[in-house]
């Protein structure tokens, strides 16, 4: 696995590729990580992390692969790529979505152990009636992040 560093609106963000699909990424500087991306996957990973955060792009391309996990974390966070752009679902939500009406306290923790935030959209879930809860990235990288996507969504609603 190589490790990226690059800047954005949340502070540094390490993306993690290992020559077949984007394996992580990290809130912050990885110790590993170097400014120019290791290789061409990484360069895309980057390109379109530099996109997102533009305002540009609202949908990742890159191929993603959570290597750990359980059967339960992963179909979480499998669900977490189905949230559209802009919008949100809670806690909830996702359990009901993945089989588990009642585990909507696992899906926090799944969202907690998710290997790759942002690309796999974690932010995008919230507590019960909206409330901004539990990030791993810290409350203020989420509204952030939520913040970006809602102004994206409304500008391209009204254009």
């Amino acid at each position: 696995m190589r490790w990226t560093v690059l800047d954005s609106p949340i502070g540094e963000f390490s993306v993690a590729t290992d020559g077949e699909a984007v394996c992580g990424a990290h809130f912050g500087r990885v110790a590993s990580a170097t400014d120019e991306p290791a290789d061409e996957l990484a360069g895309r990973a980057v390109a379109e992390l530099r996109a997102y955060f533009a305002g540009e792009l609202t949908a990742f391309t890159v191929p993603v692969a959570a290597r750990r996990g359980s059967e339960f974390e992963r179909a979480v966070w499998r669900e977490m790529t189905r949230i559209p752009y802009g919008e949100t679902l809670t806690y909830g939500e996702v359990a009901r979505a993945v089989g588990e009406p009642g585990a909507a306290r696992a899906v926090g923790v799944a969202c907690n152990r998710n290997p790759i935030p942002v690309i796999v959209p974690c932010h995008r879930i919230v507590g019960a009636g909206g409330k901004l809860v539990g990030f791993g990235g810290g409350l203020p990288r989420k509204v952030t992040l939520l913040e970006l996507e809602a102004r994206v969504a409304l500008q391209r609603a009204w254009s």
